[in-house]
């Protein structure tokens, strides 16, 4: 109650901005750099109105990844494993020239910040990590992945590893064509799912029997 009723005072147009200024001033100078008095400057506004908003920094930090997303995971559900990782592939690529960067100058801030790693976990990790999952329990109960398939547990730690691995191998970005890619080549296959058309086939179908739908 007293978070909604904080968040209440501004509009979402004034909000957005908030968070604009927030990356923005996070790709010029990084964390350590980024002030509440600096994002205020920004925005014309008092110190004291963020601070009403967000507690702290971190918390205004979080809220601006996740308020400028186009796609949310919790909205993703196309009645198929393969269809929903698609969609995911698509909404975790869809900024990231732009993002991937930011996360990983976040990361490292985060390894000396507890604050900052505390909210990163608790307002982007944690909730993104509990959508992939989601979507993988749907898929057992649609019998499409077996439910004591081994690779389950790893399905978002792959998704989310992938994007900061290959900026780091290759100084490439995890864009849809690759990010579909390694869905369809690595993902799906572990979790015994077909990669090709979108309907589902019951992980207890017999060797050689047609896909369901």
């Amino acid at each position: 109650m007293t978070s909604t009723q904080r968040r209440s005072k501004i509009t979402p147009e004034r909000e957005m901005e908030f968070y604009r200024a927030a990356l923005d001033l996070l790709r010029e100078g990084g964390y350590e750099a980024l002030t509440m008095e600096g994002i205020a400057a920004r925005t014309r506004c008092g110190k004291s109105t963020l601070y009403r908003q967000w507690r702290s920094k971190p918390q205004l930090v979080c809220a601006a990844l996740r308020g400028t997303r186009g796609v949310k995971l919790k909205e993703i559900d196309t009645g198929s494993l393969a269809g929903d990782l698609r969609a995911v592939a698509r909404a975790t690529s869809a900024k990231a020239h732009r993002d991937t960067v930011l996360m990983h100058a976040l990361v490292h801030a985060a390894q000396q910040n507890p604050d900052l790693l505390s909210a990163l976990r608790e307002n982007l990790i944690e909730p993104e990590v509990a959508e992939i999952d989601a979507m993988v329990r749907r898929a057992v109960d649609r019998g499409e992945v077996a439910p004591d398939n081994p690779a389950i547990e790893f399905v978002a730690v792959q998704l989310f590893g992938v994007m900061r691995a290959r900026l780091l191998l290759r100084g490439l970005h995890a864009d849809e064509d690759f990010m579909v890619r390694f869905i369809e080549a690595s993902v799906l296959p572990a979790l015994g799912v077909a990669a090709g058309p979108d309907a589902p086939v019951p992980a207890t179908a017999p060797a050689g029997a047609a896909p369901a739908g």
